[in-house]
C-alpha cells in the first residue's frame, strides 16, 4: 500500500528542513494565483495548467505584498526566502519528490534572479543592510 501524498509531503519538507510548512503553502497558493492570472477564461475544473518558474515567481511577489504589505520580506526572510532562487527550490523539492508536475522544458535556472527582492518589496536595507 502506497503512503498518502500529504504523508509524503510532511515527510519531504521535515527530511529537507531548509523551508517550514507554512513556506509551502504559501507557494501553493502562489501557484493557484499564478494559474489564474495566466488562464483567467478557464474554471480550476479544467485539469491542471503549466505556469513558468517567472510567473510562479512574479505570482508570489504580489501574493507577498497583497498578505503582507511592507512586512513582506520579513515573513519571507523568516521562512528563509530571500531570493526567488528559494521558491524554486521548494518547487524543485516537491518535483524530484513527485509531488508537483513539471515540463520537460522546466528547469530550477527559470527561477534565477527574475527578479531582486529589496527591490521588488521595497526594502533594501532588510536584504542587503544600510552600508
Amino acid at each position: 500500500m502506497s503512503e498518502k501524498p500529504e504523508k509524503i509531503f510532511e515527510e519531504v519538507v521535515r527530511s529537507n528542513g531548509r523551508y517550514p510548512r507554512e513556506a509551502f503553502a504559501f507557494l501553493h497558493d502562489g501557484l493557484a494565483r499564478a494559474v489564474k492570472e495566466s488562464y483567467p477564461e478557464q474554471s480550476d475544473a479544467e485539469g491542471p495548467h503549466h505556469v513558468t518558474g517567472g510567473q510562479l515567481c512574479l505570482a508570489l511577489r504580489d501574493e507577498a505584498l497583497e498578505r503582507w504589505g511592507l512586512l513582506a520580506p520579513a515573513v519571507l526572510g523568516h521562512w528563509g526566502i530571500r531570493e526567488t532562487m528559494d521558491f524554486g527550490n521548494m518547487v524543485y523539492l516537491l518535483t524530484d519528490n513527485g509531488l508537483m508536475n513539471k515540463s520537460d522544458t522546466d528547469t530550477i535556472d527559470d527561477f534565477r534572479d527574475v527578479y531582486d527582492f529589496a527591490a521588488a518589496f521595497g526594502y533594501d536595507e532588510v536584504f542587503h543592510g544600510n552600508n
